[in-house]
């Protein structure tokens, strides 16, 4: 496993609940800022192994990216369970819910 995937990894793990974060800002946290696409990538081939909260990984507007009914509505129907307010078109106010983690921590 790359340097990249692993502090991908370690980045989603640690989005608290109630928070999301853009696929770009944890490219960019991970040492990739246009690795936006790998950050999907990662998410969709390892996000079961290692539990990752995929749900709370959205595109860089506050909208969620999935457009296949069920998983969209999965999506909407956990981030609502947080606390996560979800508009009508899926999107988040990301000045509200985004996270930004501090500097060095873990």
């Amino acid at each position: 496993m790359t340097p990249f995937t692993m502090n991908v990894i370690h980045i989603i793990q640690n989005i608290p609940e109630g928070r999301v974060m853009t696929y770009g800002q944890i490219a960019e946290l991970a040492g990739s800022r246009r690795a936006a696409r790998q950050v999907v990538r990662i998410l969709h081939s390892l996000g079961r192994k290692h539990r990752l909260p995929w749900h709370r990984v959205v595109n860089a507007k506050g909208e969620i990216a999935l457009v296949e009914e069920e998983p969209r509505m999965l999506q909407i129907l956990y981030l609502k369970g947080e606390g996560v307010e979800v508009d009508a078109e899926g999107r988040i106010d990301l000045e509200a819910y985004r996270y930004h983690p501090e500097p060095g921590a873990d």
